[in-house]
């Protein structure tokens, strides 16, 4: 594989962010929009957390099932499967927002994010060799970011100044991104031929499935820290923060910086190693919450300026960290593990994700947001101890 010229044009990579920008539209869209949409129906602080949670825990769950549901029935049919699951039930929210219908639409939704999650980060590095990985997963991070960019922001303002029914409409835009999502599976054919049904995994007792899970850990574990704070950030900055325009703009400048970061730090950890760049991410995670925390402690109103800046910290890990675990988790196991190393980075993002909502929103209600994003940037802290290179878990 060459490594001269823009990385989109690498066979394959167009379809797979084009699949994945309509793909994390309608997630985007619905993660700040449907727990709103429960509240509107009467959902407690802690009832609203939970329609993020259950997304997530579907999600999770089915993100264990997917390497294998590739092996067994390739991946434009699983690909397909994936994206309309995720896209009508969105378009299905206009039934009603009681608790338990937001809730039921959101675990079929999670299923169908579980399978584009998984799918799309494997398909990186099964179209890419080595030398260009991490500016192939930045590539594709920023499919991912640029709907989670664009949307997450302007979901709540879609739905209550235009119209719910519109954000509910963009939420079905995961099934414009099927035929794509074909041209991918086709690509693959191509690059990764012994990834297709049909193939069958040899016994090789120093390269089992079970060696690969334990070096996964690390990486799994660093971004599940990250994301719990960062999910928590997104999911609640449309409730605790009074001014729409605020919260936007918050929202706005953490999925920038999210973006940005996710990109380019892929092309340095190809130079320089993944390494060297977690380990300050680590602790800037928890220096991020605790602004956060402190802009929003005062009774008297928001810290606006603290605010914007915390979005911005907390934004560069949150995009940094996701890119550079998953070039570790690539790096740590070998290429027929590769899907699973998907699986298991993908079940850290979302667990965390889910974890930020649900438990965020407990304590909060308990007590307030402050103390609950320094719960959130507390736990980010205590992985620092994994954020040191452990060589004995790194397949060389």
């Amino acid at each position: 594989m060459s490594a001269r010229g823009p990385i989109w044009r690498e066979p394959g990579m167009a379809p797979l962010v084009a699949m994945t920008c309509a793909g994390f539209s309608g997630y985007a869209v619905l993660l700040t929009v449907a727990p709103l949409w429960a509240v509107e129906g009467g959902a407690t602080t802690a009832g609203a957390g939970l329609v993020n949670g259950v997304l997530l825990l579907f999600t999770v769950l089915t993100q264990l099932l997917v390497p294998g549901a590739l092996r067994r029935f390739g991946w434009g049919p699983v690909l397909a499967g994936g994206l309309l699951l995720l896209g009508v039930p969105g378009a299905l929210l206009t039934l009603g927002n009681e608790l338990e219908v937001v809730l039921g639409l959101s675990a079929v939704r999670g299923v169908g994010f579980g399978v584009l999650t998984v799918a799309g980060s494997a398909a990186v590095a099964a179209l890419v060799g080595a030398p260009r990985i991490g500016e192939a997963i930045g590539a594709y991070g920023l499919a991912v970011a640029v709907p989670n960019l664009l949307l997450l922001p302007a979901g709540p303002w879609i739905a209550e100044s235009v119209g719910w029914w519109v954000a509910f409409a963009v939420s079905a835009l995961p099934v414009a991104g099927i035929p794509a999502a074909l041209r991918l599976a086709t690509a693959l054919r191509s690059s990764a031929p012994d990834l297709h049904p049909g193939t069958d995994e040899p016994p090789d007792p120093y390269d089992s499935a079970s060696a690969a899970y334990v070096r996964l850990l690390r990486p799994m574990l660093l971004l599940l820290a990250v994301t719990l704070a960062g999910g928590a950030v997104i999911t609640f900055t449309p409730q605790m923060v009074d001014s729409p325009s605020v919260a936007a703009g918050g929202l706005f400048l953490m999925g920038l910086t999210a973006a940005l970061s996710r990109w380019r730090v892929g092309a340095l950890a190809d130079r320089h190693g993944a390494e060297r760049f977690i380990l300050p991410l680590v602790p800037l995670t928890g220096a991020g919450m605790a602004l956060v925390a402190w802009s929003v402690a005062d009774t008297d109103g928001l810290r606006v300026g603290s605010f914007l800046a915390a979005m911005l910290l907390v934004g560069l890990c949150y995009g940094s960290l996701q890119n550079l675990t998953l070039v570790v988790a690539f790096a740590s196991v070998s290429r027929r593990h590769h899907n699973r190393a998907s699986a298991v980075w993908n079940v850290g993002f979302d667990a965390g994700t889910a974890l930020g909502s649900v438990a965020v929103g407990v304590i909060a209600e308990a007590s307030s947001f402050a103390t609950a994003f320094l719960v959130a940037g507390g736990l980010a802290v205590a992985t620092l101890p994994l954020a040191v290179r452990r060589r004995s878990l790194v397949r060389q």
